[in-house]
């Protein structure tokens, strides 16, 4: 069984960071590519990254240059680094894989 716990999410202020974690088990973890999604409140889900198998990175415009994830196969673990934090920034943060995706975890931009 997919298994995807997201960790990190917190509030924080306006140009702050937060580093958001996604453990995964129940697959291969490094044989598949995993994507980090948004859904703020009262919107659709957003594409936020994807981290390939080669480590290949791709970042949605919205956050490009503020946001990097990372992959560690050994750890089973992916990340998302959050610099310069907006407040359009305010969702909850998925990861997903395999057609599984996790619980969430909150990130609240607010002074």
């Amino acid at each position: 069984e997919v298994r995807l716990v997201e960790s990190g999410g917190g509030l924080v202020q306006p140009g702050g960071s937060l580093r958001l974690s996604c453990s995964a088990s129940g697959f291969t973890f490094g044989a598949y590519e995993i994507n980090w999604v948004r859904q703020a409140p009262g919107k659709g889900p957003e594409w936020v990254s994807v981290i390939a198998v080669d480590g290949t990175t791709y970042i949605s415009d919205s956050v490009k240059g503020r946001f990097t994830i990372s992959r560690d196969n050994a750890q089973h673990t992916i990340f998302l680094q959050m610099n310069n934090l907006k407040s359009d920034d305010t969702a909850i943060y998925y990861c997903h894989a395999l057609d599984s995706w996790g619980q969430g975890t909150q990130v609240t931009v607010s002074a």
